[in-house]
């Protein structure tokens, strides 16, 4: 990333992150500071965090605007959008066990507040929106990939403005973030506890919070409108990853480990990319571009037929992964 050619990218703008002060929005937040924006407005409905965030950031008072709303309240968020250049979209229901629980909620925050946030940026003639999506939109047989998979839809299906373009990125598994399986290892660890495998072949992409920047910032300068921008991710098996975290965190070989079977909604394996949507992408160094149905693009059908964990073909070994839990630093 050109962090100079960035910052003259964000240059007397303001930004708009809703999820402002999730594991992923807050690292947006704290990883925008970097380019100085005009302003960045940390829109979310939790005040305790947002009282922690303008504390830890309190150098940057000058630039930073906390405002606590939630994307199902149409008005909040409308006025929140006002003035704004650009709007990242974090803000989601993510859990796959809790939105399989209640999931109209899930539909109230990723599908209607979708539905306000585009309307949002409409009517106050925002530039750009940089939707954050998931894996799970792909082939999605849970409540909350389903709704993710609409809110795709929703942003980028929008009918066209001369203003507005809504873009998407699409990425598996964020090392670390909350609710993730490396947090939940990591914790049992220091309880002493078993670690709670669901199946033993199954397989997730993974990305750390730096890869998964690189994307949306590439996303935000090079978009057109209607696109989504899918990463290339080494794949693991949940397995290794437990195995891995184990002997470098106590030292033994031989971890007590207990198979409680997939949680409900939970896949064997994920994807990224259709079998459809390879029709209509294209490839890069290291990602994908979806474009639009009717965009006349070559395609990559015949090279690839989806992109998913159990055919990406890209394992990571487990010095590979240690690396990245290295990097990432969970050990």
């Amino acid at each position: 990333m050109n962090t100079l050619a960035m910052a003259e990218f964000f240059n007397d703008k303001t930004v708009l992150v809703t999820g402002g002060t999730g594991s992923f929005g807050e690292y947006l937040v704290r990883h925008l500071l970097k380019f100085s924006p005009r302003k960045i407005i940390v829109f979310s409905r939790d005040e305790w965090k947002q009282h922690i965030l303008r504390r830890d950031l309190s150098a940057f008072a000058d630039r930073l605007t906390f405002s606590i709303g939630d994307v199902r309240n149409f008005s909040t968020l409308l006025a929140a959008c006002r003035g704004v250049d650009i709007i990242y979209h974090a803000a989601a229901m993510k859990h796959v066990p809790i939105c399989e629980e209640n999931p109209m909620e899930a539909v109230y925050t990723n599908v209607h507040g979708a539905f306000n946030l585009r309307e949002a940026a409409i009517q106050n003639g925002v530039q750009k929106v940089i939707a954050i999506s998931t894996d799970k939109a792909v082939r999605s047989v849970n409540v909350m990939g389903m709704t993710k998979a609409i809110q795709e839809r929703i942003l980028l299906f929008a009918h066209k403005t001369d203003k507005t373009l809504f873009t998407c990125v699409r990425f598996g598994n964020v090392v670390g973030s909350r609710g993730s399986v490396v947090p939940l290892f990591k914790d049992q660890i220091d309880k002493k506890e078993p670690l709670t495998i669901t199946e033993s072949d199954m397989t997730r992409f993974l990305i750390s919070l730096e890869d998964a920047m690189d994307l949306v910032f590439t996303a935000t300068t090079e978009g057109k409108g209607r696109e989504i921008f899918v990463k290339k991710m080494p794949v693991a098996r949940i397995t290794d990853i437990a195995a891995v975290m184990s002997k470098a965190l106590t030292g033994r070989e031989e971890y007590p480990m207990k198979r409680i079977g997939s949680r409900e909604g939970e896949q064997l394996y994920e994807a990224l990319v259709s079998e459809e949507e390879m029709h209509r992408a294209v490839e890069r160094n290291d990602y994908f571009v979806i474009y639009p149905y009717g965009e006349r693009v070559s395609g990559l059908r015949k090279k690839y037929n989806e992109y998913r964990t159990d055919l990406a073909g890209n394992f990571m070994d487990r010095n590979a992964i240690i690396r990245l839990l290295k990097k990432t630093g969970w050990i």
